[in-house]
């Protein structure tokens, strides 16, 4: 299926800025770059590679007090949507290097607070069938609130509160997923059917000796949506790092299907 994706970004500075974007789609299994354009103004560029070598991080220095930003593209995503229940469990000793550090807490996923209550309420299921339970339960029991939460809120605080966007709702499975002994991990995303149109938060989950999507707000499948980028919990996949004070003046994200 063929994204078409249009971003729009007009942000103000107090002064000079560097800032740390993600928000290319990346180059990466499951979905091809057919076409893709990127300006950004006056700015000038230095690209990173993403944290797991997924897709690619830019420092953009802009010397003004403003950054203009445009960016375009046609994804291809040619990932199947594999139903979780067909997929097993790897047993932690033999999980790659590179994935291990994703059954870890981090600082907005304290996973290890949820080990009890993941262990006393899925504790009959075991690899897909588990994960697609704690999906389902959290899609059943929290409620999507534009504005409930912001940048500090942990994943205790939306467990609690039972409501949040859609970082909320991956910081959640990422919580459940890891404490339940199956490495998870935060991915930004574009979808089509996101509502309100903007930049996605769901999980990866290791599976049978790979990664798959999963959205808990129910907006996404993985044949549905275009990775940006990966990352322990939403600090590692932010859209913009700004090293000065940042005023919003204007950012669209339309993302249709072609």
């Amino acid at each position: 299926m063929r994204l078409n994706i249009d971003v729009t970004m007009h942000y103000g500075f107090t002064q000079a800025n560097t800032v740390f974007l993600a928000l290319e789609a990346a180059h990466t299994d499951g979905q091809e770059i057919a076409e893709e354009w990127i300006t950004f103004g006056d700015a000038t560029i230095d690209r990173i590679t993403g944290d797991s070598g997924v897709g690619q991080r830019v420092w953009a220095r802009v010397p003004g007090n403003e950054m203009y930003l445009t960016y375009q593209a046609k994804v291809d995503v040619t990932r199947k949507n594999v139903p979780l229940d067909s997929l097993s469990a790897v047993p932690i000793h033999q999980l790659p290097s590179e994935v291990a550090p994703y059954l870890r807490p981090s600082r907005y996923v304290q996973s290890d607070k949820f080990v009890a209550f993941v262990g006393k309420r899925f504790g009959d299921l075991t690899g897909g069938a588990k994960v697609a339970a704690i999906r389902d339960w959290i899609e059943h029991n929290l409620s999507y609130v534009p504005g409930s939460s912001d940048a500090d809120t942990n994943v205790l605080e939306t467990f609690a509160g039972r409501q949040g966007v859609c970082r909320d709702y991956a910081h959640l499975i990422c919580a459940m997923v890891r404490a339940a002994q199956i490495p998870a991990r935060m991915v930004a995303a574009y979808g089509p059917d996101v509502w309100p149109a903007d930049f996605h938060a769901v999980a990866e989950v290791w599976l049978d000796g790979a990664w798959h999507l999963v959205d808990p707000t129910g907006m996404g499948t993985p044949d549905t949506l275009a990775k940006i980028a990966v990352g322990r919990d939403a600090y590692d996949i932010a859209f913009m790092e700004s090293q000065a004070p940042a005023n919003l003046i204007y950012q669209a994200v339309s993302v249709v299907r072609g």
